[in-house]
């Protein structure tokens, strides 16, 4: 019996980093994405630059569509889900692992491939994709120590997640699907909405307005709360200041290039969970508003 091929569809900065992981771990994969990115990767493959990990390249095989019954890691941004979704549901996948921010493309995906089994991981670290599309290998730099790859109890099994767990990543497989998603988000949305807002740094964006940052990380925590995950304003606080104060987030890269990106999967999941709940964030819809009309301003700037 021929094993699934083991797919990563999205080669941006996380995308491309998981597939430089696996392939250097001994488990071949198929890039899959869109034409140019496909043609860079099968031209001149993948180099990654890593504080963890050292630098090195790899040569995976590239493809424009993800192969029948194939094992995938979703690793596309909010943008591109329902792209990776009409891709997924072609392939008829055994297994997904979807790498995305926020909590709301669980559903889509479900129904996507409704015969696969199909759970939300999420990655922790500082990514960015710095090559130029069609410029050489496709080129992502990995800061600082922070690599950590989290899936929910039920994936223990899944040849996708023990592939992952012979990568440099530290992957851990504790709780439930909703405790693995808002684990990262509950941190996420403070770090990504407060440097785009401010259009710096996480430690200058902490103490710029601190009446409204404890607001925001009030509400966030609340949120949370409520999904299942007991949090506190002053535990968010602690985990963000346990951060390098040099960070800077992707949704802040795509907000001063005129693009709202990810902020309506990060930080709207939020506000429309807080609703569910009967939660109040006012702090949250400014700040959330207050982003949108900065990307709308530098889009008109282009």
């Amino acid at each position: 019996m021929t094993t699934p091929s083991l797919v990563v569809l999205g080669p941006g900065a996380i995308g491309g980093l998981v597939a430089a992981l696996l392939e250097k771990a001994g488990h071949p994969v198929t890039v899959v994405g869109r034409p140019t990115s496909v043609a860079q990767v099968a031209a001149a493959g993948i180099a990654v630059e890593s504080d963890r990990v050292g630098s090195w390249q790899v040569r995976p095989a590239a493809a424009t569509e993800v192969s029948r019954g194939a094992r995938v890691v979703v690793a596309v941004k909010a943008e591109g889900l329902a792209a990776a979704a009409a891709k997924v549901a072609a392939a008829e996948p055994v297994e997904v692992v979807s790498l995305l921010n926020g909590v709301e493309h669980l559903d889509v995906l479900r129904a996507a491939a409704p015969a696969a089994f199909v759970v939300g991981g999420t990655i922790a670290g500082e990514v960015l994709r710095t090559s130029v599309p069609g410029d050489g290998p496709l080129t992502v730099r990995h800061r600082g120590q922070l690599l950590r790859v989290a899936a929910p109890d039920g994936a223990q099994g899944l040849e996708t997640v023990r592939a992952l767990q012979d990568t440099a990543a530290d992957v851990v497989v504790d709780g439930t699907q909703a405790e693995v998603l808002w684990r990262k988000l509950r941190f996420l949305a403070p770090m990504a909405l407060l440097t785009s807002r401010g259009a710096s740094s996480l430690g200058d964006a902490l103490v710029r307005d601190p009446a409204a940052t404890d607001g925001l990380l009030a509400e966030i925590a609340a949120v949370a709360m409520a999904e299942g995950v007991p949090t506190t304003g002053a535990e968010l606080r602690e985990i963000l200041d346990g951060f390098p104060p040099t960070m800077r987030s992707s949704l802040q890269a795509d907000v001063e290039a005129g693009n709202p990106g990810e902020l309506d999967a990060i930080g709207g999941a939020v506000l429309r969970r807080g609703l569910a709940h009967g939660i109040a964030c006012p702090a949250l819809a400014r700040t959330v508003a207050e982003i949108a009309e900065i990307a709308e301003i530098a889009a008109r700037r282009r």
